[in-house]
């Protein structure tokens, strides 16, 4: 079952295991899009669409959070409807609608705000009671910064100096320097920010809201009322460090960009609560990973202790991967608190297959 902040915070020598099915023990699924529902191409990740109708059913509320600014609520549930996963735009939340709050609160209703990105801002804005501009010479009260995608102009970035240039205050939606694409990995709108930084020669930095900071989180409990939030995500320091900072438990699905080995190598505000090869986890239970007297973790058929500069995982070949990972990362977290360095696990996750 969830735990409270504190011990969220502090227990972080190894993954946490939960009796009934993580579906049970949460009210709302707060899931990541990108490499946890579909992959950068659009099409869903094997599982996802089966896992979470059988999540819903079972009585579990799904919700969308993106730190993508782009897209409007209403193109995100309908792409993810299409896929067979049903959804409307009151279930989405994106960094958008979170930024446009954080300026909704600093500045009047009917205020000009100066836009740099896409339709998906002006929508959140608009939203607020707010007046999307496009030129510093509009009067904006507010300047907000968010993914445009790969065509926006270059001069977006120049007013958006303009105005910063003359004093006017600077939000972003998400500072996340890249972003995956059908093609590979293209700019985000992290890289975007420093551009406009270092026009305005790094006198000023802007709110951020998205993940991993706290205002997305605040977001997305106000508009879905979680009272059991479970943060769903596969990175570690915007979806399961947001999961931290907000003080939730978090599943880390591995379909997307963490890696075995960026998991074990993760510092205690990276890890995750709980750990799954793919959104089924959300419907089964979670192992507890035990520590031995002798220093090692063991999890289902596996067992991993750390020997001389390496860690070693010992068990059945026809055990499931994703418990030796669990149990691994007992050992690896549990040896990096010691202050030790780092411990050589390249053996042990090949022999998963990780």
């Amino acid at each position: 079952m969830a735990r409270d902040g504190q011990e969220r915070r502090t227990e972080r020598s190894r993954p946490g295991g939960s009796a009934v099915a993580l579906s049970e023990a949460y009210d709302t699924a707060l899931l990541d899009l990108d490499g946890v529902v579909y992959f950068a191409g659009g099409a869903a990740i094997p599982y996802a669409v089966e896992a979470l109708g059988a999540a819903r059913e079972r009585g579990m509320r799904l919700a969308y959070v993106t730190n993508n600014a782009l897209r409007t609520p209403d193109t995100v549930a309908g792409h993810l409807t299409e896929l067979g996963v049903p959804a409307e735009p009151g279930d989405v939340v994106t960094s958008a609608q979170a930024v446009a709050r954080l300026v909704a609160e600093d500045v009047p209703a009917g205020s000009r705000v100066l836009v740099v990105g896409g339709e998906g801002l002006r929508v959140a804005l608009r939203e607020r009671g707010l007046v999307p501009v496009e030129s510093a010479d509009d009067g904006p009260v507010a300047v907000v910064q968010g993914y445009g995608g790969p065509d926006m102009a270059w001069g977006r970035f120049a007013e958006a100096a303009y105005a910063i240039g003359r004093g006017v205050p600077w939000y972003a939606s998400n500072t996340d320097l890249t972003i995956p694409g059908a093609r590979g990995i293209a700019p985000g709108n992290g890289a975007a920010v420093e551009v406009v930084r270092i026009a305005t020669g790094g006198r000023v930095e802007p709110k951020v809201a998205g993940k991993p900071q706290p205002p997305m989180h605040r977001e997305t409990v106000l508009r879905t009322g979680a009272r059991r939030p479970l943060v769903v995500g596969d990175r570690l320091d915007t979806d399961i460090e947001g999961a931290f900072h907000g003080g939730v438990d978090s599943l880390l699905v591995l379909t997307g960009v963490t890696d075995g080995a960026t998991l074990l190598a993760a510092v205690p505000e990276h890890r995750p609560t709980y750990v799954a090869a793919d959104l089924r986890g959300l419907l089964v239970g979670q192992p507890e990973v035990v520590a031995e007297a002798d220093g090692g973790f063991r999890c289902g058929g596996w067992r991993a202790s750390a020997r001389g500069e390496e860690l070693v995982l010992e068990g059945a070949a026809d055990s499931e991967a994703v418990d030796g990972l669990r149990a691994l990362c007992g050992a690896a977290w549990t040896w990096a608190g010691s202050g030790a360095c780092g411990l050589d696990a390249g053996k042990a996750l090949a022999r998963l297959g990780l």
